[in-house]
């Protein structure tokens, strides 16, 4: 079973759980927009993407952003996903990822968008 992020109750009340892919897209997310230092007992977890929201838009953040997220994903996430490209685009104050993996225990390709 896969606990639904965020915790929400299902129609019977009970913990919501969701397939596998949505599961891992929910990981994701997790790692993308958790500042390291946020959770008490794994101050390391996290890539800090929303830091960078306010930083000049240039070409050596997207590099820097592409990079932070590629290392968290394989490091937090590794033994889920194989990440295959990581792609950043940052419009004012809104960015967006894209990253492309595949889910290990299926060898399915997945594509997923974030923004804030």
């Amino acid at each position: 079973m896969n606990i639904g992020f965020p915790l929400h109750f299902d129609n019977t009340g009970r913990t919501a759980d969701v397939e596998n892919d949505r599961h891992i897209r929910d990981l994701i997310w997790q790692v993308l927009f958790t500042r390291q230092g946020e959770r008490v007992n794994r101050p390391d977890f996290g890539c800090g993407l929303m830091q960078l929201v306010f930083e000049p838009n240039r070409d050596e953040l997207a590099i820097t952003t592409q990079f932070l997220v590629q290392s968290s994903l394989q490091q937090w996430l590794g033994e889920l996903i194989e990440v295959n490209e990581v792609q950043v685009q940052n419009d004012d104050s809104k960015l967006q990822v894209t990253v492309v993996y595949i889910v290990r225990r299926t060898q399915e390709r997945q594509v997923a968008q974030f923004s804030r």
